[in-house]
């Protein structure tokens, strides 16, 4: 608690009473808001366009039910997954004043006051999942119900328990890229499962690898977990994701059991090649423990961001069969 201290008060706590001295009393409501978006995360909620993902690959995703139901189920799951991070941060603001980058988090700061960061959160998870079932389909409801029990339990006790933690995060991002195929009752593919799974869990054991390795002098204040999985293992976890994502990507590519082509050529074989450079790029940041958010890493890095537009112009051309 030393290190979270400051003449005997947390940097929290010093961030209200300066604004408390300064104005003389609380933060505006206009503060308080901008808190509270910042805790649902926005620069994340790009992991939420996964729900287009079943749509696509089935080359339903212009259909007119599409058109209407997709942006739908993208606001639920916005919905679900901010409830998530608002009860999150609540439970872990002592924990966050620990780590370098977390603790300008505003329920950590000070900015939005604990009680109602876990207000807002339960509001939303409530919410969420009623509208889905008013809106959408049972199915969809009972997913998100599914995705909020399964991250609140994480919330709660499983990101301590070694290796679920991980499965924990890699289901959540498989859930996204589910939700859109029960949204429309699209079959989901078997290799399409198990692609959109193990690449998941190739990005997310990949970012753990990469905060074991720059908080290595100081894991056990920001992720208690890290005290307990060393950074070989965090590396082993990655590598073997990687290469299951890539036979698994490569299966469902063939899946067309000889059947010829109608296209001007082999779209979606071709677009293997595209995929396996994608993951390799994305393995150079992984191996220099720089794989933070899995956004940040695509959309800053021009050669990942390039080689991903190559593939999904090689896969869109593959399912309109050009």
């Amino acid at each position: 608690m030393a290190e979270c201290t400051m003449a005997g008060r947390t940097p929290g706590s010093a961030v209200v009473l300066e604004r408390r001295t300064h104005s003389g009393q609380a933060p505006p409501k206009a503060g308080l808001v901008r808190g509270l978006l910042r805790t649902t995360r926005p620069r994340q909620w790009i992991k939420n366009t996964l729900v287009v993902a079943a749509p696509a690959a089935a080359g339903e995703l212009f259909t007119p039910r599409a058109m209407v139901q997709l942006p739908l189920v993208f606001v639920l799951f916005t919905a679900c997954a901010a409830a998530v991070y608002l009860v999150n941060d609540a439970r872990d603001a002592d924990a966050d004043r620990a780590h370098p980058v977390k603790r300008h988090r505003p329920v950590a700061a000070g900015q939005v006051p604990v009680a109602v960061a876990y207000g807002v959160g339960g509001a939303l998870a409530v919410l969420a999942p009623l509208g889905a079932a008013w809106l959408c389909s049972p199915y969809t409801a009972a997913l998100l119900t599914a995705y909020l029990g399964l991250q609140l339990a994480y919330c709660v006790s499983l990101k301590h328990v070694l290796v679920v933690d991980l499965a924990v995060v890699t289901t959540g991002f498989l859930m996204r890229a589910m939700i859109g195929g029960l949204a429309l009752g699209i079959p989901l593919s078997r290799w399409f499962l198990i692609t959109t799974g193990f690449g998941a869990l190739f990005m997310v054991a990949a970012k753990r690898y990469s905060e074991a390795v720059q908080l290595a002098d100081r894991a056990g204040a920001t992720r208690a977990l890290l005290t307990e999985c060393t950074a070989g293992h965090l590396r082993f976890v990655w590598q073997l994701a990687a290469g299951v994502a890539v036979l698994g990507y490569c299966l469902w590519a063939l899946e067309e059991g000889g059947v010829p082509a109608a296209g001007v050529l082999p779209w979606r074989q071709l677009s293997m090649i595209a995929f396996v450079l994608a993951v390799l790029r994305y393995a150079v940041f992984a191996d220099r423990g720089t794989a933070g958010e899995p956004e940040d890493v695509i959309l800053r890095d021009r050669a990942l961001t390039l080689i991903g537009a190559v593939w999904l112009t090689m896969y869109g051309l593959a399912v309109a069969d050009w």
